[in-house]
């Protein structure tokens, strides 16, 4: 099937984007499969992996609730797909609990060390040491993962601790198949990983890349796992501890055994507002995700976007002129709120949309030169939350963060929902393995501003709200996100993806609530994103009619065709109360109900 999928995948895109009927005659059981969601009353799991799926599944069918599942997915996951995300990382997740009708935020992002400083990344002129925030021990931020995982199971879980760790634990000693994903991952970041004797030793075979088909066994992760099931302190405070501490001080790395043992993950309110009749809830700061998907969504307004038609070029241009304004606010505002006070009243008002919205010209692209983030004395009309120590001269500053990142989605039979989003940052992360325990590091540290005008792969720029700092969290765009319609679960999303996070998110949503398709029609759609700078449109290579896009370039919208990017997932509540699910045909996930 995954190969059969790599032979489809434009093909998929393109069915749902154009609306026709494409020659199917070389794969239509493929083609039909990516449209036709999976579908379920009793509960549902959608991952980035078949076998991540399969083991929040087989909670379910123990008897566990979407925390359980969410939890033996989350670990699985960090075996089977270490290019992306694993316990050596940290991340984001929201949580619906039905029973009481509350949507809670889970903040388990990775920290900087306390010995962490704002110039820790230049040489003695000033200037960006390249790789230096990406690869080797230097790179990692705090762990987070296995902590927040905990903190959530004992909190809403059913089943033991033990059981819902001991799906990732075979996975890891008895390994498994190689995917294509896999290899392409390996291959991007072949470099880092054999520089660093024990991820060479897990990750290749004496050096040589492991092909798709071949069988990948972690029997030292295995061992950590089994020990993080026996107790989960084992990784802040027990022998695990000290293992990452002892190869971080031979290595010229930051975090320490004080380090860990201080790591606590953070129960955080999350963002919510209302678009038509429904309510979206999304991740609060350090997460930029929820403040600009409601951001855009605030200026789309009562704009009917259906009447228009999907895809249609004036619906395009305002979601464009929407981010772009989103994303200037982005560079200047967003950070740690421990840190900077980020004015999420003002950001996410709809007063504050109306005034921005007032700018964009229906027939004409803005340059970004000429979009600005707000300043303090507007937002201020719409909150009392102004930003604290941001230099009113403030430069912009690079905010750098990976499209190697994995979203799940788990909803239960009592309508419990997790929507979860982790990461190790670029693809297998820092390229560090520590010795003896088979755990990958991330390099999150590199989604701080290391210095003022320094461009990224990515192109996105912030500002001083997001300098490195000890004990800081990195500005993220992950957008684990809820909606509900009257209290009741309507659709559970989030995807990968680095910048193109908010903006994947935002087109899910649309499409399902505004254009109403189905959950995998939704997520398999052609795609634009738009960030402020560079001033261009990426463009779903396959998904868009060449006339729209003409339209788009008359209007002066700088047009930059590029392959499929992303791997959203979703879980949709149909009216009927079925739960249809879907991942996306770009990634190699699977959704399956119980």
């Amino acid at each position: 099937m995954i190969k059969l999928f790599h032979q489809c995948k434009s093909l998929a895109v393109a069915l749902v984007s154009f609306s026709i009927s494409i020659s199917l005659v070389n794969c239509p059981e493929a083609t039909a499969a990516f449209l036709r969601p999976a579908k379920s009353k009793q509960g549902m799991v959608v991952s980035a992996h078949p076998l991540g799926t399969e083991a929040g599944v087989a909670m379910l069918r123990k008897g566990g609730n979407a925390v359980d599942a969410a939890v033996a997915t989350t670990f699985a996951i960090s075996v089977v797909e270490p290019f992306s995300a694993g316990i050596g990382g940290g991340g984001f997740l929201l949580l619906n609990w039905n029973s009481t009708k509350e949507i809670k935020a889970l903040d388990f992002r990775e920290r900087a060390p306390q010995k962490a400083s704002r110039n820790m990344y230049l040489d003695a002129n000033g200037k960006v040491q390249p790789q230096a925030s990406i690869d080797g021990h230097l790179s990692a931020g705090v762990p987070g993962t296995v902590a927040g995982l905990y903190e959530l199971q004992r909190r809403y879980g059913k089943l033991k601790w033990s059981e819902v760790v001991a799906p990732s634990i075979n996975l890891a000693r008895n390994g498994f198949i190689v995917s294509d994903g896999f290899v392409t991952a390996f291959n991007d970041r072949k470099a880092a990983i054999l520089k660093n004797p024990a991820a060479r030793q897990v990750f290749s075979k004496n050096g040589v890349a492991f092909q798709r088909g071949e069988r990948l066994v972690q029997r030292d992760l295995a061992k950590t796992l089994e020990a993080i099931a026996q107790n989960p302190n084992n990784f802040y405070t027990g022998n695990i501890a000290r293992a990452i501490a002892r190869d971080m001080s031979a290595n010229r790395g930051l975090i320490t055994l004080n380090d860990l043992k201080a790591y606590k993950p953070t129960w955080r309110k999350p963002v919510c507002g209302n678009f038509r009749q429904y309510r979206v809830c999304s991740m609060p700061p350090p997460s930029s995700g929820g403040v600009h998907l409601l951001q855009i969504l605030n200026i789309i307004g009562d704009t009917d976007l259906k009447s228009l038609g999907w895809h249609n070029p004036d619906a395009l241009h305002l979601m464009v002129e929407a981010m772009r304004i989103a994303y200037a606010d982005r560079s200047e505002y967003l950070g740690d709120p421990a840190f900077v006070k980020v004015p999420i009243q003002a950001l996410t008002s709809r007063g504050y949309a109306a005034q921005r919205r007032q700018e964009i010209l229906r027939e004409t692209a803005r340059p970004s030169t000429e979009v600005k983030p707000a300043a303090r004395s507007t937002l201020s009309q719409f909150s009392s939350e102004v930003p604290g120590n941001i230099p009113a001269n403030a430069q912009p500053k690079l905010i750098k963060e990976s499209s190697d990142t994995t979203h799940l989605t788990v909803v239960d039979a009592q309508r419990n929902t997790v929507s979860l989003t982790f990461t190790v940052n670029y693809g297998f992360g820092s390229g560090v393995v520590v010795p003896g325990t088979g755990i990958l590091l991330n390099d999150e540290m590199d989604d701080f501003a290391a210095a003022p005008g320094v461009p990224n792969a990515y192109g996105l720029v912030g500002g001083d709200a997001n300098a490195i700092a000890p004990n800081k969290i990195p500005l993220s765009s992950m957008t684990p996100t809820i909606v509900t319609e009257n209290g009741r679960l309507r659709m559970a999303v989030g995807a990968p993806g680095g910048s193109t996070i908010i903006t994947t998110v935002l087109q899910v949503v649309l499409n399902v609530l505004e254009y109403g398709m189905n959950v995998s029609e939704a997520v398999s759609a052609g795609r634009i994103h738009h960030q402020w700078l560079p001033d261009t449109v990426r463009v779903d290579r396959w998904g868009f009619d060449p006339a729209t896009l003409a339209d788009l370039r008359r209007r002066g919208q700088k047009i930059e065709l590029q392959p499929y990017w992303g791997n959203a997932n979703a879980i949709e509540q149909t009216p009927n109360g079925i739960l249809e699910g879907a991942a996306d045909p770009r990634g190699e996930g699977s959704a399956k109900g119980l």
